[in-house]
C-alpha cells in the first residue's frame, strides 16, 4: 500500500483514466494548515495533465476516479514532492489535501 488516502465527496460510474491517459481536472490543492496552494474552482479554469506526469498520488488516486466523480487525497510528501518540497509554495516533506474533481478524459 502507497499510503495515499481518499475520501469519495461524489462517485461516478463513467470512464476511468489509465496511466496512458490526459485528464481535465478541477481541483484544490490545500496544505494541513489550510494553506491554499491553488485552486481551480475559484479561477473557474480547469487544468489538463497527463495522469504519468503528476504527483504519484495523484497519478495513483486519479485512476481510482471516473469522469464525474469529486474525491478528497491525503497524499504524503513520498508520494508529492518529498523532502526537497517544489522550491515555492511547498516546502519539504510536506503533506498535500487535494480536492479534485475529475472533469474529462482523453
Amino acid at each position: 500500500h502507497s499510503g495515499l488516502m481518499y475520501r469519495i465527496i461524489e462517485d461516478s460510474n463513467n470512464k476511468q483514466p489509465t496511466i496512458n491517459d490526459s485528464v481535465e481536472v478541477h481541483q484544490r490543492i490545500l496544505l494541513t494548515d489550510g494553506k491554499v496552494i491553488a485552486d481551480t474552482y475559484k479561477t473557474n479554469k480547469p487544468e489538463e495533465f497527463s495522469v504519468e506526469e503528476a504527483i504519484d498520488g495523484l497519478t495513483e488516486g486519479l485512476q481510482y476516479m471516473a469522469t464525474g466523480a469529486r474525491y478528497e487525497f491525503v497524499i504524503p510528501p513520498d508520494l508529492a514532492w518529498g523532502k526537497k518540497g517544489n522550491r515555492s509554495s511547498i516546502g519539504p516533506n510536506a503533506v498535500l489535501i487535494v480536492d479534485i474533481r475529475l472533469l474529462n478524459v482523453f
